[in-house]
C-alpha cells in the first residue's frame, strides 16, 4: 500500500512532534506504538492480550499502557512495546503522535505514537500479558472496519470497529486505527 517514504511524506503534516503529555488533564495517561513494518507490503502490528489480564483480557491493542511518572508518550510506548514484545528501541523510528484518544469508561488519554520497522522482527511476546502478535496488511484494512455502537451506563455512542480474521478490532485501538488509515487516505495527506 505505502513505502515507509510515502508513510512519511503522507503523514508529516497530521503528526504532533511534540513529546509531552498535556498538564491541564485530569485523566491517567497511556500511550501506545502504532508499529508499522515496511519490508513490502505495509503491515500494521497489533497484540491479542490474555484472558487473564485484569485490564481489557482477550482483546486486541496496540502495544503500551499507562505512562511511568516524567515519562513521556515517546518513551512510554517505546518501553511498553519492549515488555510486551521484545521489540528493540532502537529498531523503531518514530515519527509522531497521531491525535490523542480518550477512553471512556476508563478515563485515560492514549497518545498513539507512530512507528517504522524497516523489517518484521522476531516478536518475543511476554506469555504474561501478550497471547498472540497480529501482524495485517494495512491495505484492505479499511475494507473491514464498520460502524457500530457502544452502550455504558445507560449511554449509546457511536463507535467503528474492524471485522478482522478471527479477532474484531473496537474501542480505543479501533479509533486509533480508524485515524491512521484516515490520515493516510486523506487527499491533504503529505501537503502538511
Amino acid at each position: 500500500m505505502y513505502s515507509a517514504e510515502q508513510i512519511r511524506e503522507r503523514l508529516a503534516g497530521a503528526l504532533d512532534s511534540r513529546d509531552a503529555f498535556p498538564d491541564d488533564s485530569s485523566d491517567r495517561m497511556a500511550a501506545v506504538l502504532v508499529p508499522l513494518v515496511t519490508d513490502g507490503e505495509t503491515r500494521v502490528v497489533l497484540t491479542k492480550r490474555t484472558a487473564t489480564l485484569s485490564r481489557h483480557a482477550g482483546e486486541v491493542s496496540f502495544p503500551g499502557g499507562l505512562a511511568d511518572p516524567g515519562e513521556g508518550p515517546r518513551a512510554t510506548a517505546l518501553r511498553e512495546s519492549r515488555e510486551e514484545l521484545g521489540l528493540p528501541p532502537g529498531s523503531v523510528e518514530v515519527l509522531g503522535a497521531l491525535q490523542s484518544v480518550h477512553t471512556r469508561v476508563l478515563g485515560t488519554l492514549i497518545v498513539p505514537v507512530v512507528g517504522l520497522l524497516a523489517t518484521e522482527p522476531a516478536f518475543r511476546p511476554s506469555p504474561a500479558e501478550i497471547e498472540r502478535v497480529l501482524v495485517l496488511p494495512l491495505a484492505g484494512l479499511a475494507a473491514l472496519g464498520r460502524e457500530a455502537t457502544f452502550s455504558w451506563e445507560g449511554d449509546t455512542f457511536p463507535t467503528y470497529v474492524f471485522d478482522t480474521p478471527g479477532d474484531v478490532v473496537w474501542g480505543a485501538t479501533a479509533r486509533i486505527l480508524r485515524g491512521l488509515i484516515d490520515t493516510l487516505e486523506s487527499p491533504a495527506a503529505g501537503r502538511g
